[in-house]
Parts: structure tokens; sequence; C-alpha cells
């Protein structure tokens, strides 16, 4: 992190990632009630999301129901309209002011979805990322990681309406799972889970790994 960023952040960020079905919802919640359990205050949020504006733009980037799909270029420039405003209302402030900021998918997602599923090159995704967060960056990414088949199932047992992303072919999300593992490598804020266990399992490796992280940063 960069000197200037470190004299305008007071609090952290840390993101969950990972596929479809790798359990992220249930464990943004572990995560902020870890934190929380420790007096610190944390702000949950989501991408794409997050405020009013972003929000509904996630609805149009998952609705299923649309008669024409998004060309690669308005899914990616979509994306990163809601994560604009989401930093701008959202987590620039709370990271400010001290809170920690725990979201449920950033712009390793974008990466992930849009650059290994989608195919757009790394290059355009890199332009708007620094156009968009600046050198603004996750203090800690927790990467959930579950074999594409059994994420599958996960979805199906849901039993709940697939959204545009969930129903895509098998072929894009082992695209996806091989771009976060591809970034997760070349970085040192990843922290690579495996979510294959019971949810027990996972959650006490989650524990060790924010207890670690929380510690270096005392």
């Amino acid at each position: 992190m960069s000197a200037e960023t470190q004299t305008q952040r007071c609090g952290r960020f840390i993101t969950l990632e990972g596929g479809e079905g790798v359990g992220k919802t249930t464990n943004v919640g572990f995560v902020c009630d870890w934190l929380s359990a420790r007096g610190l205050e944390v702000v949950r949020t989501r991408e794409p999301g997050g405020t009013p504006g972003a929000e509904a733009i996630r609805e149009l980037l998952l609705d299923p129901s649309r008669d024409a799909p998004w060309c690669d270029d308005a899914e990616l420039l979509l994306v990163f309209a809601a994560r604009a405003q989401h930093l701008a209302e959202q987590i620039r402030p709370a990271l400010a002011r001290g809170a920690w900021v725990v979201c449920d998918r950033f712009t390793d997602a974008t990466f992930a979805y849009q650059g290994g599923g989608r195919g757009v090159a790394r290059e355009r995704i890199e332009t708007l990322e620094q156009l968009v967060q600046q050198s603004l960056q996750p203090d800690l990414t927790l990467l959930l990681d579950v074999p594409v088949a059994l994420a599958a199932e996960r979805v199906s047992g849901r039993g709940a309406p697939l959204d545009r992303f969930e129903q895509e072919q098998s072929t894009f999300f082992e695209s996806v799972r091989q771009a976060y593992l591809e970034r997760a490598a070349r970085s040192e804020r990843f922290a690579v889970i495996d979510a294959r266990p019971d949810l027990e399992t996972v959650q006490q490796a989650i524990g060790d790994c924010l207890r670690e992280r929380v510690a270096a940063w005392s």
C-alpha cells in the first residue's frame, strides 16, 4: 500500500471471492461477526451493489430474462459504473472513518468473470481499475475455492431460479476458477481457502487466516 493511501485510510478492506456455490455469502457473515466480536466497526457490502444505484445496476447485470445479452464491453462498463458509485458512496467513506469493510466480491471478480470467463483483455480491465480505484486495493482477499462440478451441485441444490451468470456453462466457470487461482498465485494479499469441507472446517480455516493477518497489521 502506498504512503498516500495509508494516510487516507484508517480502516481495513477485506474481500471474499470465488465462483458460484463456494459459500461466499455465508462466510461474509462469519467474517463480519468475527471482526465485530473484537470491537471493530464493520461494514458489510457486496458487488455489484452496495448502494441504491449500484444495486439497480446489479439487477440489470443478473437479470436472465433480457431478450438480448449484454455485449462484453457493456457488461464490463456496467460493473465498473456500479463500483465507482460503491466506492464513492460507501467504501471510501467507511474506510476513512476507521471502519472495516467486508465485501462480497470486488475487482478480482471482474478479472475472473469478465477477463477469464468472457475473455476480455486484462489490459482493458486494468485501465478501468486504475480510473475507478486509483491505488485502492483490498488488504486481504479470501478466495473460497471449490471444483466447478461440486459448486454446480451446490447451486442446483438451492432450488432457486438461476441468474444470468449462474446459467453459464461449466467451461465458463472453469475459466473463472483458473483466473482466480492465477491471480491468487501472484499476490500475497490472497489467502486461498479450500471450501470443499463442511462449514465448520471452512470457517476454522478462515478464522485462522484472520487471526494471522490481523495480528500482522497490529
